[in-house]
């Protein structure tokens, strides 16, 4: 069984934050996204490049994988998975969408924009604890 936890930010050393995740809202609504092979919808995000900022990072995922043009983005705190053989570490953010652009042609299929959380999760242990820590704050 998968287990999330959360903490603040900068409790968890830099090097170990290998994904950025980030909650978007655009017009009101939660964007998910559609990876080009699976039918299941997923939060925007994706792994930490060698040498990238983790802020980087986030920005460089929301624009790969959503379109997103203009948009504000903030840091929420950092969560890990573990799995009991071994523990990620991942940093969530929250952004706000000015401006969708058209999706660019690399491995999400679709984005969706949804007024909660959608059923058929690519990760369903694990996003809905990043959702619902965003949508209850």
């Amino acid at each position: 069984m998968l287990k999330v936890d959360f903490y603040e930010l900068n409790t968890v050393e830099d090097s170990k934050l290998l994904f950025a995740v980030i909650m978007a809202r655009y017009e009101g609504k939660w964007i998910f996204v559609r990876h080009k092979d699976r039918t299941t919808w997923e939060i925007p995000g994706g792994h930490r490049e060698e040498n990238e900022n983790i802020e980087f990072t986030a920005s460089r995922e929301l624009t790969e994988e959503t379109g997103a043009k203009d948009f504000t983005i903030t840091p929420v705190c950092i969560y890990s998975v573990d799995g009991g053989k071994s523990k990620s570490f991942g940093q969530l953010f929250y952004s706000e969408v000015h401006c969708l652009d058209e999706l660019p042609n690399y491995e999400i299929g679709e984005i969706k924009l949804f007024n909660s959380l959608p059923e058929n999760l690519t990760y369903p242990l694990i996003q809905p604890h990043l959702f619902n820590l965003i949508f209850n704050k």
